[in-house]
């Protein structure tokens, strides 16, 4: 009988089941790592929703600041002037207003 040369068959066996679980290793990782991304992507783009839907209502509230009359008792008797004001504020520091409707719309609630 003569003896087989290269790789017996528990050696074949052995390194096939080595190269399967780095394989399988390496596929889960990369998919992990796809997920972590998109679930990331998701969260981003639900934030950048969320701020828009804010900026939106911040705008509504300011045109119907802007569109209510103001009654003809002095500013300083009014109990939500001060309120207001301070949305204004807060308007123009998140940078939806720019100085020029600030002053309007300021100009408006003191008159």
């Amino acid at each position: 009988m003569s003896r087989r040369k290269g790789p017996g068959l528990l050696s074949t066996v052995a390194r096939t089941a080595a190269i399967s679980g780095t394989a399988t290793a390496t596929s889960r990782a990369v998919s992990g790592a796809m997920d972590r991304k998109s679930l990331q992507a998701q969260q981003e783009q639900m934030a950048a929703m969320q701020t828009q839907q804010e900026i939106q209502q911040m705008k509504s509230q300011l045109n119907t600041l802007q569109s209510t009359p103001l009654p003809a008792a002095a500013p300083a008797l009014q109990p939500d002037l001060l309120a207001q004001l301070t949305q204004l504020g807060q308007l123009k520091e998140a940078g939806i207003l720019t100085e020029e409707e600030f002053q309007l719309a300021k100009a408006k609630l003191l008159s």
